[in-house]
Formats: structure tokens, sequence, C-alpha cells
């Protein structure tokens, strides 16, 4: 008599067996990558240009150079960041144009005046020679999307702001604050727009998105009781300066004074 029993638990396991085989064969597969490879195509070497491509790209360019190379401005001397008294000719144009330029979008928009411009000297990455000034001069000067801030500090931030310049020893661009390093490398005589500071007043500080947020360690900005976005870049602001003015025009003159 056949053995039933044992044949029913041979079924079964093989039953149990092949829903296991058929899980794991339905199952994702993970995969690894185990091996990366990449090919440089020289595409701007003559020989190895694609023509279907450089004759789509072509227009392109001539176009974006054309807008590039146009002339805006003259400049009668080269404009660098040579540091006299923590002050560059290029660092003073780029706050004064900031200044004034900034000026006009936030008047518009707040009804409310930008009293000092202070960016940072490492941000401007080329001079401004002598010679005509297109726009490819204004990108090789502010190559960054940075964009102008306005931030709003009392009187103490602004000492703060002062004791910084004293300290780093750097010519960042500064406009509409000004003040005498002694002998004893201690601030004095400061100045806000030409009137003595008032610790308790509030101040309107021009700056861009970098430095608003701490940047260069000016972590005084981070104090600021209101911000204020202008979104509107360094460089645009340097492009419409050149636009407006036939001539440029900048100087050292006495905003510090080191004795």
């Amino acid at each position: 008599m056949v053995n039933l029993k044992k044949y029913n638990g041979v079924f079964k396991l093989f039953v149990i067996f092949l829903t296991f085989f058929f899980i794991l064969s339905c199952s994702n597969k993970v995969v690894h990558l185990t091996k990366i490879e990449g090919k440089q195509l020289h595409i701007t070497e003559k020989e190895n240009q694609n023509t279907e491509i450089e004759s789509f790209i072509k227009p392109f360019r001539e176009h974006i150079n054309t807008d590039l190379d146009s002339i805006l401005s003259y400049c009668p001397i080269t404009l660098d960041k040579k540091a006299i008294n923590y002050q560059s000719t290029i660092g003073n144009l780029m706050a004064d144009v900031t200044l004034k330029r900034g000026n006009i979008v936030f008047k518009s928009r707040e009804n409310k005046t930008i009293d000092i411009c202070l960016l940072n000297n490492g941000g401007i990455r080329a001079i401004l020679p002598l010679g005509n000034v297109t726009t490819r001069t204004a990108f090789q000067i502010m190559p960054f999307e940075n964009t102008m801030v306005v931030i709003a500090l009392k009187g103490a931030q602004i000492l703060e702001m002062v004791d910084y310049f004293v300290t780093e020893k750097q010519a960042h661009p500064l406009a509409g604050l000004t003040f005498t390093i002694d002998k004893n490398n201690k601030p004095k005589n400061i100045l806000v727009q030409s009137k003595p500071i008032d610790n308790d007043r509030t101040y309107y500080v021009g700056t861009n998105d970098y430095l608003a947020n701490g940047g260069d360690s000016m972590n005084f900005f981070k104090k600021g009781t209101a911000t204020y976005d202008l979104n509107y870049k360094l460089r645009n602001i340097l492009i419409d300066y050149f636009k407006e003015t036939d001539t440029i025009k900048s100087t050292q003159d006495n905003r510090i004074i080191v004795e």
C-alpha cells in the first residue's frame, strides 16, 4: 500500500520550494553602480568641431559678443585695488556707484535713503583699465550674481563696522561713512553723511547678499532690524552706471584717514 502521508509531505515541500523560487524570480533586482567611464571631446578645436553644432551656435555667439563688446563709456586712467589708507580707486568707484544707483530703487520702493554702502574687496575680480569700457568689462569686474541688499542697523553696529575696518586692514569699498584711525589704532571722528554718528539712530546700509549673511566675518550685518532685497545685481548697477556716464571718474579721498 502506498504511503500517502510520505508523498503529501514531499509535495508540500515541493510547493514551498516553487513558491519561494517564483518570489525570488519576480522580486526587483538591486543594481549597483560599479564603474563610471567618460571621454573628453575637444569640441573647441577646429579639427574636432561638428559643423552642424558650430553652425547652430555661431549666430548666438556672435550676438552675445556684439553685446558684450559694445562701448558704453571711457575710463581715462586705470582703476585698481591698490590700497592707500584702506581705500582703492576701483573700490571707491564701486561703493559710490552702488550707493547712488541703489538709492534710486530704495527711495522709490521704501521712501527711505541709503546712508552707507559697504562691499567686500575680494568681490572685485578685475581692474578697470584705461580706455573704452564695455559690458564685458563689467562682467570681468563683477562675475558673480550677487544682488544689492539694504540692511537697517543701529549706530552701535556702525561702530562695529568701523572696528572691523581697523582690525581687518582691508580696502573694502566704502561710501557714506568717514572716520580717522589714530596713532593708537583707535577710530575717531566717525561721521555718517558728514554728521556725527548717533548710537540710537537707525541707518540704512547697502551691501551685497553674501555680506548680508555674515560673509567675510561681517557679522554686524546679521544684527540688522530689517532687510530689503533690491533684486538689483551689482554687475547691472555697474553696467547702468557705464551707460549713463561718458567719462568715468574715481579718486582716493579722505573717507578713511590713517594718522
